[in-house]
């Protein structure tokens, strides 16, 4: 298949000269509550996110929409959640990437804790892909795809992003 690279680089510039503007509206939106997502085995997902990455868990509870499903919580800092849902009984397909659905979810840390949590991902027998010597791309227990970036919040290689 043949992809028109220029046409796209024409079209990221009118998107950019038409929607991005130097003097940004404030947002109508307080922040990220939480991000959701399924697991498959409840101790398994706190066993990765809790012991081996260090986003303490902070809270468990049912489902209000689904009897018997557990919605759980951790921590990744500045005052935002990754949630997770269990459905017992659902007959759920193996993770994949699709329109409309999740490519990565990408967590900040600082420098020393990317180099800590990059040695614990060795040790674990964990593959990841490293990139431009910022990003680490590995997949959860239910091949969910993550990034730790050790960038600041509101930068990524060395562009303003917020």
């Amino acid at each position: 298949m043949d992809i028109d690279y220029a046409a796209i680089d024409a079209a990221r510039e009118r998107i950019r000269d038409q929607h991005l503007h130097a003097r940004r509206p404030e947002s109508s939106a307080r922040g990220l509550h939480h991000f959701a997502l399924i697991c498959s085995d409840v101790e398994q997902t706190i066993e990765f996110y809790q012991d081996l990455l260090e986003f303490p868990l902070t809270e468990i509870f049912e489902n209000r929409d689904y009897k018997g499903s557990n919605h759980f919580f951790f921590d990744i800092g500045n005052g935002n959640l990754l949630a997770f849902f269990d459905l017992p009984g659902l007959d759920l397909s193996e993770y994949q990437e699709v329109l409309g659905g999740l490519h990565h979810i990408a967590i900040s840390v600082e420098r020393a804790k990317w180099e800590k949590l990059r040695g614990k991902l060795d040790d674990a027998g964990i593959p990841y892909q490293l990139e431009s010597d910022a990003s680490i791309y590995f997949r959860d227990p239910d091949g969910a795809r993550l990034e730790l970036l050790a960038d600041p919040l509101g930068e990524m290689y060395g562009n303003k992003v917020m």
